[in-house]
């Protein structure tokens, strides 16, 4: 989940966007989409080994390497 700062620059967008399209190619997009109020968004990660290797994904996204937004990374157990 990636959570927009006050400090938020929109420059930050088209290389976030552009990661997400290498991790859809890559096969470890499953979903992604901004929340309506404009303060965030999130994405899903597939076919990953650990956790610990979603929060390295997520530590390189350019929101979080420009320190536009917070990222935070949660296992979801879905059924």
């Amino acid at each position: 989940m990636a959570m927009r700062r006050p400090t938020f620059d929109e420059r930050a967008v088209a290389p976030h966007l552009a990661f997400l399209d290498e991790l859809r190619a890559s096969g470890h997009l499953e979903m992604t989409g901004g929340f309506s109020d404009r303060t965030g968004g999130a994405y899903v990660l597939v076919n990953l080994d650990s956790l610990e290797q979603a929060q390295a994904i997520a530590a390189r996204d350019p929101l979080a390497t420009l320190g536009t937004s917070d990222l935070t990374v949660h296992e979801w157990n879905t059924r």
